[in-house]
């Protein structure tokens, strides 16, 4: 049902110029900065929890999918568990860690879906206190559920060359 509306709605959205059909400049916005607020604060790896704060942005029920490094994720339990093996492996070793969104698009395509699709770096020192830089690309299709916006597909591209 999700997976039918959000097609509907981007290619609606591809056969028009301007804003999207039915969706009005408040809610364009309304959204925008919602999606942005949520996202970044998600990705603050100040505030405690960071795999818990990563995993709410995602729809608590229905399918989610998620692409990143070769393979498809389909599963909330799944999904969690790749954001714990990152956070666990990678995040907990990064020193002074932040994320630098270098590109941010939200192109709000109907009054309940939008598509985000965003570039990153996060630069931090390694254990050694070497400094490094991981970042890539992302795309996520949010869908908006009780006031809340909330992922339901996604894909991830590393770029090898962040540093």
């Amino acid at each position: 049902m999700i997976r039918n509306l959000v097609l509907i709605a981007a290619l609606a959205a591809l056969g028009c110029s301007g804003s999207a059909p039915g969706v009005s400049a408040l809610q364009r916005i309304s959204a925008q900065r919602a999606i942005r607020t949520e996202v970044e604060a998600a990705y603050d790896f100040s505030r405690p929890n960071v795999p818990g704060n990563l995993m709410a942005l995602y729809a608590p029920t229905g399918p989610i999918l998620s692409a990143s490094g070769g393979r498809i994720t389909t599963s909330r339990d799944s999904l969690r568990a790749g954001i714990q093996a990152f956070w666990t492996n990678v995040g907990e070793n990064m020193r002074d860690a932040h994320v630098e969104w270098t590109a941010m698009h939200i192109d709000v395509l109907a009054p309940g879906v939008a598509v985000m699709t965003a570039t990153y770096r996060i630069p931090h020192k390694q254990p050694s206190g070497l400094p490094h830089v991981i970042g890539g690309a992302w795309t996520a299709v949010f869908v908006l559920r009780n006031g809340h916006w909330y992922i339901v597909e996604e894909q991830l591209s590393h770029n090898p060359f962040a540093s």
